[in-house]
């Protein structure tokens, strides 16, 4: 079978390029430790109470995790993908010795260099590729990073996190088939790439390094999707992204509507951490395009907006009917259109009033 990445490698090379973070003693780690798993207990109750969401599944605690553990915990869950991915789609291309050590080789290193980037900047995230029913991370030392930072108060930016993070939690736990539709989503999209001339897995290892040239090289410019994806895979790639709005919408919809309540500075926190999303010297900028973190970015807007005019229009439980089934998920163009999905889910609202 061809071994695409060694593993191994790209976990000890995202460990030796990782930053160090931020100078904290043992008794302040502690106390960051306790008071995220806190926050997060905190945090369920008010998504819960205000979204009318419950869980559905018992889930694992909260994961408090620095850089070195965030990175070897995604590189589990890519490998629980991507190895029988590999050992299905290789077909006969098997490479000869030599030439496959080398190439995983090569490939892991860039991984590395990736995940060693990425370490640095995400302050959580709900993980949901290496088991069921996924597991929520926050990364201790990019919250205390970015905290100081913005001089933000320790306990309300801590929690405005946790509320982020959460919400993504409860949408994978409060609806039973959200998981497996997004699994099947990424399989689909892989599956489409059969259809391409060029072999996956050479599109794959061209994708990766440009995303490592990326973290190195300011001036690269290359699309990392233009890359890996064929024609075939665009339809699936338009389903993700509607999918992906949609839920970076919802926990930015859910935040700032907890917020106000339960976090006396909470303005203050979202025009200063807006500020730093905008900001960046022009390497960031560039790695952050490749990454695809500015799409990520405009999906926090867009999906926001979106969230904001169908609660508008029908109200909290209108909206929990997106939720219903693969089906009622809104489709790209309605992202920009609340309307449109009102109309298809729920029917003509008379008037436009909202319906609660």
């Amino acid at each position: 079978m061809a071994q695409f990445v060694d593993w191994d490698l790209a976990a000890a090379t995202a460990g030796a390029l990782g930053k160090s973070g931020p100078k904290v003693s043992y008794d302040e780690a502690t106390e960051v430790v306790t008071d995220l798993r806190r926050l997060t207990d905190e945090a369920a109750g008010h998504v819960s109470a205000y979204t009318g969401l419950r869980s559905q599944v018992a889930h694992p605690p909260v994961r408090v995790v620095d850089r070195r553990d965030w990175a070897a915990v995604n590189i589990a869950g890519l490998r629980e993908v991507i190895t029988p991915l590999v050992a299905r789609l290789s077909g006969d291309k098997q490479p000869g010795a030599l030439t496959e050590a080398i190439g995983s080789r090569l490939t892991g290193v860039q991984a590395g260099t990736v995940l060693a980037y990425l370490s640095g900047r995400v302050l959580g995230q709900y993980e949901v590729f290496s088991a069921e029913p996924g597991q929520l991370l926050l990364v201790a030392p990019n919250i205390v990073e970015v905290e100081r930072k913005l001089q933000a108060d320790p306990r309300d930016f801590r929690l405005w996190v946790c509320l982020h993070e959460v919400t993504h939690r409860t949408q994978f736990t409060a609806v039973p088939w959200m998981r497996g539709h997004f699994l099947g989503e990424v399989q689909a999209f892989v599956d489409a790439s059969q259809a391409g001339g060029e072999h996956l897995l050479d599109r794959l290892r061209r994708g990766v390094a440009a995303l490592a040239d990326a973290v190195r090289d300011p001036d690269s410019r290359a699309s990392v999707l233009d890359i890996v994806q064929t024609p075939a895979q665009r339809a699936v790639l338009d389903r993700l992204t509607a999918l992906m709005t949609l839920l970076e919408g919802h926990a930015e919809f859910v935040m700032d509507g907890v917020g106000p309540a339960v976090i006396p500075t909470v303005e203050q926190i979202r025009a200063r951490f807006n500020r730093r999303r905008e900001a960046g010297n022009p390497l960031e900028k560039a790695i952050r395009k490749l990454l695809g973190i500015d799409v990520k970015m405009r999906q926090y807007a867009e999906g926001r907006k979106f969230v904001h005019g169908v609660v508008e229009r029908v109200g909290m439980d209108g909206f929990n009917k997106i939720f219903s089934s693969p089906l009622t998920l809104p489709r790209l163009d309605e992202l920009g259109d609340p309307d449109a999905w009102v109309a298809r889910v729920h029917g003509p609202v008379p008037g436009g009033a909202p319906s609660v």
